[in-house]
This record gives C-alpha cells, structure tokens and sequence, in this order.
C-alpha cells in the first residue's frame, strides 16, 4: 500500500459511520481553497455516499474567483449559523483550527485537517490531519487523494484543481514540491482549456480599476519596498490583486498594499525573496488581528471597528519599515 492509500484509508476511517460532513474552506476563499473543497467533497460522496455540504464565510469577490465558481455551478454557500449548530464532523481545508481566517470556533474539534499552510499548534487537535508546509497547494494533497482512490475526474474538477495549483505556485514558479509537479501535470491532460481560459480572463468590475488607481496613486517606494494603502475595497481580495500588482515594478524586492473592507483593514504581502512574507505580516499584526501565509505571500487583517484605519495603516507602514531595516526617516517617493 502506497503512502497516499494509507492517508486515505486513515482520513476515510475517521468519518465512516458519519452520514454527512460540513467542509469549511477559508474565508474568502481563493481558487486554491475553492477547488481543494469541492475535490474532497468528490471524494467523500463518491466513496462513502454521505452529504459533503461546502459553506464559507466571507466574500467570493475576485472576478476570476467568480468565474470559478459558476463553472462548478455553484457548490459553495455562505455558512449560516445552523451549519455550525449541526452534529456533523467538520474538515478543513487550505486552513488550520485557531488560525482565525475560518468559521470553525476555537474550542470546537474539527474531523478533518487538510492544508500546506505552516502547521498551527491548536487546542483541540484535529483526529485527522494532513499539513504539508513543504507542498505548494492544496489541491496538489487533495488530487493525491484522489488518485489514491482511483476514481475519475470530471474535466470541470480538474480543471478547478489545477488552477488552484496554478494560482497557488505562480504556474509552478514559487515554493514548489515534487508532488506540486506531479498533480499539475496529472491534472493538465484532463482540463477544460477553454473554461480554464474563460475563468483566467474574467471580466472585472469598475471597483478594480478605481483600487488600481487607488493604489499606484498611493504607492511609496523605499528602496525596493513598494507600501500602499487603497483606501476602502469593494472586496476583501483587491489588496492581494493590487499587490500582486505591484510586485511586477522593476527592482522591487517587497510590497505591502492595505485597504479596508467593512471592518477590517487587510494586508496583503508579497515578495521576491524566497522567505519571510508570513514572518513579517504576522509580526506587525502582532495580537492585533490574525495574520499568516507563507515564504513569499501572506496576508492578515485587523478591526478598525475602534480606531482610525488611515492612522493604523500609517503605523503598520512603520512598522514594515522597521522590520524591512529601511533607515529610520528615509523618505518614500511617490510611484506616480
């Protein structure tokens, strides 16, 4: 028996007399967490014939996260308060317990634990968990489930996972493992080319141009440190779109764009460096909000329900600054 049969066999044992499990992705959930959900509830319907509802709370907001979607026909809804109320084992994915980005509460147990985020020590310890820092995505663990269980793919769920491993790894150019390779390939022959094309060129609202004028208005360089704070956003996704963004300005090595939605303030971090983009979000976040990510991308929030959001983006700014060692008092020129 391979490695993945084993894994199968033990995360199958887990819910086997339950007759329906509750996948909760994270909040605002991306195509990584979009498709990682959506191939284990495959999973879980097609080998154990039991109800695998996905609910998320947040907002789908990006366009090409839409898109996605729709072209799944809809399988994810918002979590309603009697979803959580329900006696059903709960799974994680692309998420931990106590990371604060998912709707599970901190003292409740989760069934199932399946994410490549860098692991979370939690008070209540999942019974089955599979967190594999070193992989690139989510869907990569997720495929290999499938595979293990020899069943076949329908061109719209590994058209799904693989853009999820494709959005995840940059096209499998950032934090990649051998596993990361393997799917992405196994993945590629089965996908729907011109659906994967129709959800790539997703048409945005009028809300993304005026946060991407918003943000090149707003953009401060510090030798090779881009900061930007946006303002209000439509959607909480449009700091990691205007940062992604950003990212692209020659002789960039780290950007970090801001902006608030509702009652939040988001950060979204991204760097050239090969490390240190979690590390630095959940340093100047600190106990303030909740904050994580990996080697190269990250992100968090914190509440401005009490406070001024332009003056604390101002203090984050500094406090990036500190910790990226620009000298103290070196001016940020305007981008534009």
């Amino acid at each position: 028996m391979s490695a993945a049969q084993e894994r199968l066999e033990l995360l199958l044992k887990v819910i086997e007399n339950s007759d329906a499990v509750l996948i909760l992705p994270h909040n605002d959930p991306d195509p990584d967490a979009i498709a990682s959900a959506v191939g284990l509830q495959h999973l879980l319907v097609a080998l154990l014939k039991l109800k695998a509802p996905i609910a998320y709370k947040g907002i789908i907001g990006r366009a090409e996260n839409k898109a996605l979607v729709r072209y799944l026909g809809q399988p994810l809804r918002l979590l309603t308060t009697p979803d959580l109320n329900q006696a059903w084992p709960v799974a994680l994915v692309d998420t931990q317990p106590g990371t604060g980005n998912n709707a599970l509460p901190p003292s409740a147990p989760a069934a199932i634990v399946i994410d490549h985020h860098p692991r979370r020590e939690s008070i209540t310890p999942a019974r089955y968990s599979d967190v594999r820092p070193e992989v690139g995505a989510t869907s990569t663990i997720v495929t290999e489930y499938l595979q293990a269980a020899n069943l076949d793919l329908p061109p719209s769920l590994a058209t799904a996972l693989f853009y999820g491993i494709k959005t995840d790894t940059m096209g499998l150019g950032r934090g990649i493992s051998p596993a990361d390779v393997s799917a992405y390939f196994f993945l590629q022959t089965r996908v729907d080319v011109e659906a994967l094309v129709q959800i790539e060129r997703a048409q945005v609202p009028a809300e993304y141009f005026k946060s991407f004028d918003a943000a090149l208005r707003a953009a401060r360089v510090y030798n090779g440190v881009v900061i930007s704070y946006v303002g209000a956003m439509a959607y909480p996704d449009l700091a990691a779109e205007m940062a992604d963004l950003l990212l692209r300005l020659k002789g960039t090595r780290w950007v970090i764009c801001m902006g608030v939605h509702k009652d939040n303030l988001i950060l979204a971090v991204r760097t050239r460096k090969q490390r240190g983009a979690g590390q630095l979000v959940r340093d100047i976040v600190g106990s303030q909000g909740s904050a994580g990510g990996h080697s190269n991308m990250a992100g968090g929030y914190i509440s401005v329900a009490d406070q001024d959001p332009e003056a604390l983006a101002l203090h984050l700014r500094q406090l990036a600054l500190q910790y990226l060692e620009i000298p103290p008092g070196t001016a940020g020129k305007l981008l534009i």
